[in-house]
């Protein structure tokens, strides 16, 4: 059977490209992913896909053979763009873009992979997102993202207050429209056509946490940008 080259992924595809993925030990799993993608599809700075690609698979990876690297590749670049119309559609009508969360071996949906995924996005280029970071009605959007990146920070003072089940859901919910906004937040910038290609961040020199974070935004490292993705 010949696959689609657009549209959402089938359930059947989704397994397959997770099964890829983790047998390859991909630098991302497939909730990640599709957080990092909508992270940099939401930002003021294009990305090629290509670039992103190459990110969620790592630099260690190694497909089986050139029919797995066609189809793995295949699927993802139409998942990219699946994300990219469906948040599109947020802009014209009440629509919300879900996201891939994958429930644990007990059954119950963490979301921490999605967050972890989503804000290494933004920390690709951090600085193009100072605006909204200091924006007073919706740099809130990310607080959410940012309390499932660090609920198991070895750092206490990084941890949020324990996220039970009832929160835990309010808060899946609350980074949903999280980064729903964030697309709307910037789509004058792509509208107006004044988003510029950059190539994404990799790892740059360590930070410490009480030092300004390096996006500029004056705010102490920790409480800003400070990630643990690794």
């Amino acid at each position: 059977m010949t696959t689609p080259a657009s549209g959402a992924l089938s359930d059947s595809e989704l397994d397959r490209l997770h099964d890829i993925l983790e047998a390859g030990n991909a630098a991302m799993n497939l909730e990640a992913m599709d957080g990092y993608f909508t992270a940099l599809i939401c930002g003021p700075v294009f990305v090629s896909p290509s670039q992103a690609l190459q990110q969620v698979l790592g630099e260690d990876f190694v497909f089986e053979g050139n029919e797995q690297a066609s189809d793995c590749l295949g699927l993802m670049m139409r998942h990219w763009n699946w994300i990219a119309a469906e948040l599109r559609r947020t802009l014209a009508e009440p629509h919300v873009y879900l996201p891939i969360l994958l429930e644990d071996d007990t059954g119950v949906t963490q979301g921490n992979n999605w967050a972890k995924g989503f804000m290494r996005g933004v920390q690709a280029h951090p600085g193009s997102w100072i605006d909204l970071l200091n924006s007073e009605d919706e740099g809130g959007a990310l607080v959410p993202m940012m309390m499932l990146v660090h609920e198991h920070d070895p750092d206490p003072e990084m941890r949020p207050l324990s996220i039970d089940a009832g929160k835990r859901e309010e808060v899946i919910k609350m980074m949903i429209a999280g980064a729903t906004r964030c697309y709307g937040y910037y789509e004058a910038a792509r509208r107006e056509g004044v988003m510029l290609q950059a190539p994404i961040r990799r790892h740059g020199p360590k930070v410490g946490r009480n030092e300004p974070c390096p996006c500029g935004s004056g705010r102490k490292y920790k409480h800003c940008c400070a990630l643990n993705l690794h």
